[in-house]
């Protein structure tokens, strides 16, 4: 074995150490997924996303949860549309003027807001449109304030010290056109068709918060696609998940403590960058001792 091979074998285990081996990530991962479990609710669906949601216990890493509102449900086009119980409200995407990954949510016509309003759902409209910025401000009053949820963090609910970040969204059951490209673009093996089938049938989240600048900026929901990202990131070898753990660490700890730098970067961006490579890289280059 060259001597990179044994540097890079040194390396992973030393990684194994700091941030976990494999078993260490699938007991983390079923801890979180048990606890999203045994957290049933009639308003809300429970999803740890984020770093501990992925199996990460980096240092510095708040807590990030995103639960579903069940009150509403989101079509791409009115031909989509399944008839409802009468307890859900539903909207339809509107696209024509937004930016790529945002869209508005209207009120389809015919519906009125016949629910319960303690919720304070009617609020969060103007006219037919729905606000994002409204709904968050709504769903920040009914957030225990005992706990310290007081603030408005992009799309999220945080607490003061920003150790937790609740963002509660909206569900499309259907995978929206404006993604379809994922579905078919040329890659090598990764990600399965399997896995590809599987995300697809999870839909799409929307959360509340609109394009930065934007004229209609407060009508704006973002296109999330966390829980295929969690599919993804789940699929990851350990090797690729120890890279991945690797970038958000030269985040944290070079990047943002660079005066000059600080901001330029995000996680987000690192997890899309593996991602891509993941995509048009050969499997086999994900060893430890490479």
């Amino acid at each position: 074995m060259s001597g990179e091979n044994t540097l890079s074998l040194d390396f992973y285990k030393y990684l194994c150490q700091k941030i976990g081996n494999e078993d260490e990530v699938k007991v983390r991962r079923l801890t979180y997924i048990i606890d999203d479990l045994g957290s049933p609710s009639t308003t809300g669906i429970k999803i740890t996303s984020g770093s501990k949601g992925e199996g990460l216990q980096l240092k510095g890493s708040d807590l990030d949860l995103m639960f579903i509102d069940l009150a509403f449900k989101v079509y791409e086009s009115e031909s989509d549309f399944v008839p409802q119980s009468g307890k859900c409200i539903v909207l339809l995407m509107k696209t024509e003027d937004t930016h790529p990954c945002f869209t508005q949510l209207h009120l389809v016509n015919n519906h009125d807001l016949t629910v319960d309003p303690g919720k304070r759902i009617s609020n969060s409209f103007l006219g037919r449109k729905f606000s994002s910025e409204l709904y968050r401000l709504n769903r920040m009053e009914v957030m225990p304030s005992v706990d310290g949820f007081t603030k408005i963090h992009g799309p999220c609910i945080s607490t003061l010290t920003e150790n937790m970040d609740v963002a509660w969204c909206l569900k499309c059951d259907k995978w929206i056109s404006q993604a379809k490209h994922w579905i078919i673009r040329p890659r090598t093996t990764w990600p399965p068709l399997d896995l590809i089938s599987k995300i697809i049938s999870c839909g799409v989240l929307f959360v509340p918060i609109g394009y930065k600048g934007s004229s209609n900026e407060n009508l704006q929901w973002r296109m999330s696609f966390s829980v295929a990202e969690k599919f993804l990131i789940f699929s990851f070898n350990h090797t690729q998940l120890l890279c991945y753990a690797l970038l958000k660490v030269m985040i944290k700890e070079i990047v943002d403590k660079h005066e000059d730098l600080k901001s330029l970067l995000c996680s987000y961006f690192m997890k899309t960058l593996m991602f891509w490579i993941s995509e048009e890289s050969d499997p086999s280059m994900w060893r430890p001792d490479k």
